[in-house]
């Protein structure tokens, strides 16, 4: 039994080998930029909306909702970036119903690369809203002795997201394995319906902590900020 893409090789090109994490990630990259593009092929004021661009824009709407209600303020950036992390990781989970497909989301290298792209975006909006200066700042506060344990806190937060969501992922495609193992005619529809409850739950907590952490950084500190509604718990 496979645990992870990664040990599934879908095909080679000389001593390249392609698996199924690369291939699939690929997929689900092409299937969301081929399905925005045609649903957004007529977005214009004098085309009535269809029920694909009315879906999409409730997608949209909905996740500018729950960004704002985190940042308190309207940042097209952030719903850029969120967003597309968001609509990804839902997607490559969503697609577990069909057989033989497996998520990338269970390849810890995926998961780690998710992770290591908000460790990066973190300190670009943090520069980008408060200055290099403002920003480095936030590494010395309440005090310079503080400055090892927030660098601490920031690659942890990084490894926590990776691990949590590789570790939810992988775990219920091997419990799904092994009760299709043992009643392969019932047990497997009840697993694909908590696969994909756990998928969606995933993705929102992955959107939503990247968001808080993002947010904290590029935020000026007061009373109603990320970063103070932390330190307040």
């Amino acid at each position: 039994m496979k645990l992870t893409p990664d040990d599934d090789t879908i095909f080679s090109i000389g001593d390249l080998a392609i698996n199924a994490t690369i291939f699939n990630t690929w997929l689900v990259m092409a299937l969301l930029t081929g399905v925005s593009a045609l649903i957004t092929r007529n977005l214009r004021s004098d085309v009535p909306p269809n029920r694909w661009r009315t879906m999409l824009e409730v997608i949209v709407i909905g996740i500018q909702d729950q960004i704002q209600s985190i940042t308190q303020r309207v940042d097209p950036r952030l719903l850029y970036f969120t967003g597309t992390l968001f609509l990804f990781i839902v997607t490559s989970n969503l697609l577990l119903v069909i057989p033989g497909f497996h998520p990338p989301t269970a390849s810890l290298s995926t998961t780690a690369a998710l992770a290591l792209s908000v460790l990066v975006a973190v300190p670009i909006f943090g520069i980008g809203s408060r200055g290099l200066g403002g920003y480095l700042r936030t590494y010395i506060e309440p005090s310079a002795i503080m400055l090892p344990f927030n660098v601490i806190g920031e690659v942890s937060r990084g490894l926590s997201l990776a691990i949590r969501l590789y570790g939810n992922i992988m775990s219920g495609a091997v419990i799904a394995a092994i009760l299709l193992g043992v009643a392969p005619f019932f047990f497997p529809v009840v697993m694909d319906m908590l696969g994909l409850l756990t998928g969606l739950i995933q993705a929102y907590i992955f959107a939503i902590l990247a968001t808080v952490y993002i947010s904290a950084a590029s935020a000026p500190p007061g009373p109603n900020t990320p970063r103070s509604k932390q330190e307040q718990t």
